[in-house]
């Protein structure tokens, strides 16, 4: 999976991208800048207000899984997934079903 790794490219998404969101995560998607190719690339964040280093780091962990399993990187598409409170503490089902409605949300049909 390829991912978003420079802070310009996250704070460019954050500023340009569709927002969309649920009680178990939050979306934004951009489309992927033309020299980039193709591809898409994925950004899985979670910050402090989530809770200490061991839960945000089990929240990332759960949520790159989800976006394996429903096929991410979506091609053509640059995705940030933001960690909430719940994240951590939901089944992987519940997780992969609210990601897929969120990009739903944001206009991404590939779930």
């Amino acid at each position: 999976m390829e991912t978003i790794k420079s802070s310009g490219e996250i704070d460019s998404l954050f500023a340009h991208g569709t927002r969309a969101s649920n009680a178990r995560v939050a979306i934004l998607v951009s489309p992927t800048p033309p020299e980039r190719g193709p591809s898409g690339r994925v950004v899985v964040i979670a910050g402090k207000k989530i809770g200490s280093a061991v839960v945000r780091n089990r929240a990332r962990r759960v949520l790159r899984e989800s976006v394996r399993r429903i096929g991410g990187p979506w091609p053509g598409y640059d995705v940030a997934v933001i960690a909430r409170t719940r994240t951590a503490s939901e089944p992987p089902e519940a997780l992969d079903k609210a990601i897929c409605d969120t990009l739903l949300k944001a206009g991404i049909t590939a779930c």
